[in-house]
């Protein structure tokens, strides 16, 4: 099977090439991604418990679901797709605001994304992929917001990063 490649780009989001995943993380080289917000009518967000066995960020909590955009692909086509992948439902998806982040690992690779982030909504319990998705919860923005501040080992490095700079722009 042929390693997933992610989309190369300069400061303004337009695509410079592609490149193998594992080895745009291993250069820290700018790529698109992005990040997948669900809220429900109570204004509660799905949070989703990263799988164990990921080879960055494991078990720790983060947005309904993110990964990378594939050559071609609209950010509202991958939205759909990864959320379908991961969280095993599918809803609109509305793309709202991007921002550029740079996020080193303790394991070496380095995160460097042109992330965008997309809202949407949903009601019901997901059926997880436990091969990408540990655990899932409903929580309300203002709490989310709390616990971030508490116990930020806890949360990924990008879903920080959301909050702390675009919390107002989760929202439907």
């Amino acid at each position: 099977m042929e390693e997933e490649k992610v989309i190369l780009v300069n400061q303004n989001d337009e695509q410079i090439g592609v490149m193998p995943k594992m080895e745009a993380h291993q250069k820290a080289v700018l790529h698109r991604a992005f990040s997948v917000f669900i809220l429900n009518r109570n204004n509660e967000l799905m949070l989703q418990q990263r799988a164990q066995h990921k080879y960055h960020s494991p078990g720790l909590w983060t947005n309904t679901c993110c990964s990378h955009q594939r050559d071609g692909e609209t950010n509202i086509e991958a939205g759909t797709r990864r959320l379908q992948e991961e969280m095993g439902f599918t809803t609109e998806l509305k793309d709202t605001i991007s921002f550029i982040y740079k996020a080193p690992f303790d394991n070496g690779l380095t995160e460097h994304e042109f992330d965008h982030v997309l809202v949407g909504h949903y009601e019901d319990a997901p059926v997880i992929n436990v091969d990408e998705v540990a655990d899932w919860k409903w929580m309300s923005i203002d709490n989310v917001r709390q616990d971030i501040l508490q116990q930020p080992e806890l949360y990924t490095a990008w879903f920080k990063i959301i909050f702390d700079k675009f919390y107002s722009h989760i929202t439907l």
